[in-house]
């Protein structure tokens, strides 16, 4: 799975930082209580949220690796609908494109 070309840049240019963050996640991470597909598919639904649609791609993927369905990842895409608004359709199109494999 590729990340985004913002994090890739990110990465690439400002390592320590990446490092830290990935350290950052990885602790998150482990400190959940969910499985991993539950935390990915609710991650799609923060990610959409919050209108941060370049992660989306990397993590439809690994919600798809962990098993989860494509109706999963558009429920997982649209349940801030009520609380976000319209923002998470936005979110729609890269989910369903990453899942379907285009673009890739």
């Amino acid at each position: 799975m590729s990340v985004s070309k913002a994090f890739a840049m990110f990465m690439q240019e400002a390592p320590a930082h990446a490092e830290a963050w990935m350290q950052a996640a990885k602790a998150l991470d482990a400190a959940s209580a969910l499985d991993r597909k539950t935390e990915e598919l609710a991650y799609l639904a923060v990610l959409a949220a919050t209108g941060n649609i370049s992660g989306i791609p990397f993590h439809v993927l690994s919600a798809k690796s962990q098993g989860a369905s494509r109706e999963e990842v558009v429920s997982a895409v649209l349940v801030g609908l009520p609380a976000a608004g319209a923002v998470v359709i936005g979110a729609l199109p890269p989910a369903l494109e990453a899942y379907d494999g285009e673009g890739q």
